[in-house]
């Protein structure tokens, strides 16, 4: 399937989402997902039936970065392809960085993203 998805919706929502990572603001980000929803890791899946346990688990993250001192969030869409109409597949690459924009840690995550309004 060709990569019919609009590149500046994807990026648009990956700033916005990058935005309340900076802020901390994990209703915000919980607000980002469809529910129910499920995050997959080597160690571990976890499954999300309602917003306030999805800001719950993002309130752990908002702690880690807080902690490390993480201040400035870039994500880095690096590929995207279309599974349907409505469907994307999306690997972004995040930087985290310090108050002076100093580099802290980057890591990659794969993203299923439902094309709405």
């Amino acid at each position: 399937m060709s990569n019919s998805f609009p590149i500046h919706r994807i990026n648009t929502f990956f700033e916005t989402y990058a935005k309340a990572l900076e802020l901390y603001d994990t209703k915000g980000m919980a607000f980002l997902y469809n529910v129910p929803c499920t995050m997959v890791s080597d160690d571990n899946t976890t499954s999300f039936n309602d917003f306030g346990k999805l800001e719950g688990f993002f309130n752990t993250g908002a702690s880690f970065y807080r902690q490390f001192g993480i201040a400035h969030v870039r994500p880095e869409v690096w590929s995207h392809r279309s599974l349907t109409s409505r469907i994307i597949n999306v690997k972004v690459n995040w930087y985290y960085q310090d108050v002076f924009k100093n580099p802290i840690y980057s890591c990659e995550y794969h993203y299923v993203l439902e094309l709405d309004n």
